[in-house]
């Protein structure tokens, strides 16, 4: 029995880290459309969010077998339980993808975002690859240090989203309110998706340390 436990929750995580690699190559793709008015980039991530999403249906079912067949305590029902968190965390981030490449979409064929924001978002984007790079990290080699810097690249996230404001609402912003909005809701999918990846690293530091963070 302890035998089967330990190969489903090796399924369970490769689900996990195969979930984390597709949303940062989703958002790697989505930015790329966004910046450069790439129509089939932003279409491979539509596309491709149903595949993220049948990971996170694949992560459910598994782990209510398991909770069904096996009723597992202590650790190993803190690591099914994380599971279903960071699962969850993975998924809205994939949506967010799928959100930042329909607006560059929408705007086809002009770049969705102005001259003058795409260093912001190039940034933002930077900052964001780094955490799914490091979800997928800590979920392959659970590691809490690691886990713990996301905390720090989201504050460097928070301060980029604030200066992304202070460009949309200063006296001289020639673009109109439709670009602004536009901007306004691409720098939240980006600080939102940067969330949720923290709150992935925080799930892994407590499945690692049983503590919350």
């Amino acid at each position: 029995m302890r035998d089967e436990f330990r190969a489903e929750l090796q399924a369970v995580n490769h689900l996990l880290v195969e979930m984390a690699e597709g949303v940062r190559e989703a958002l790697r793709q989505a930015t790329r459309a966004l910046l450069t008015a790439d129509r089939r980039a932003a279409e491979t991530v539509i596309e491709g969010d149903a595949e993220i999403d049948g990971r996170y249906r694949q992560v459910e079912e598994r782990v209510c077998e398991v909770l069904a067949r096996q009723a597992p305590v202590a650790s190993d029902l803190r690591a099914m339980i994380t599971a279903l968190h960071v699962a969850a965390d993975l998924e809205r981030m994939g949506d967010l993808a799928d959100h930042v490449a329909k607006t560059a979409l929408r705007r086809h064929p002009s770049p969705a975002v102005p001259a003058e924001l795409r260093p912001v978002f190039t940034d933002m984007a930077g900052i964001a690859d780094r955490m799914a790079e490091k979800i997928a990290s800590v979920l392959a080699h659970p590691d809490a240090e690691l886990a713990a810097e996301l905390d720090r690249d989201d504050d460097a996230m928070d301060e980029l989203h604030k200066g992304l404001f202070g460009v949309l609402l200063g006296a001289d912003w020639p673009y109109g309110v439709e670009t602004a909005i536009d901007a306004t809701l691409l720098g939240r999918f980006y600080e939102r998706f940067a969330d949720h990846a923290v709150n992935s690293a925080e799930h892994v530091v407590y499945l690692i340390t049983g503590e919350p963070v």
